[in-house]
């Protein structure tokens, strides 16, 4: 193993081991000295006792992206939260639950990994199965009639998705799940063709 593929590696590993952390802290809402000692103990273990089969991550980590998911994340956490709030102190008969279905635009496992874990931590849905060889995850939502019905729920879902894709997914794996690619340079190569038009015209006459 190169140099290059020992430092990628561990890079990763850091990743997902700060990413277990971030999440039991997050499932637990619990953000105490305790609660992260435990949350490290249990991804040391998970990760060095009884690791899983290695995922190549062949993206590049964009940090305003990163920090666009997190945003977005916190937004639908607060959001998920008074309405899941308010289904359960108003009275009534209770809201008419769901199991959907959500074909995802990547079949990575890493990014559908990521995916659903956002996805479960919104109050009010709760990914029960994944399907990696064909990226669908069904998902169980507490109230599939509310703020647009099944529909806006699947459109959340990947919308998630596409912030994922956006803040670590590579150019390629951006252009096979058919999202638009803003490439650098792309801008100063068109104005220099048409700047290279514009010298021959005025050569020409």
């Amino acid at each position: 193993m190169t140099l290059h593929r020992r430092r990628r590696r561990l890079v990763v590993q850091v990743m997902a081991y700060t990413w277990m952390v971030a999440v039991w802290a997050l499932l637990w809402g619990d953000l105490s000295v305790a609660n992260v000692i435990v949350g490290m103990v249990l991804a040391f273990v998970i990760t060095t006792v009884l690791p899983m089969p290695p995922i190549d991550f062949h993206g590049r980590v964009r940090p305003l992206g990163v920090l666009r998911v997190l945003g977005h994340l916190l937004v639908e956490v607060t959001r998920a939260s008074f309405q899941v709030s308010r289904i359960a102190l108003s009275p009534g008969p209770a809201p008419r639950g769901a199991v959907i279905g959500v074909h995802l635009r990547s079949h990575s496992d890493l990014y559908l990994t990521i995916t659903a874990e956002l996805a479960s931590l919104v109050p009010g849905s709760l990914v029960i199965e994944a399907h990696r060889l064909t990226g669908m995850l069904y998902l169980h939502v507490l109230d599939a009639e509310a703020a647009g019905g099944i529909e806006a729920h699947r459109a959340s879902v990947l919308l998630l998705e596409e912030r994922v894709l956006r803040a670590l997914a590579s150019d390629d794996e951006l252009e096979r799940a058919a999202l638009p690619v803003r490439r650098a340079g792309s801008g100063r190569s068109s104005r220099q063709s048409q700047q290279s038009r514009q010298r021959r015209r005025t050569v020409r006459s």
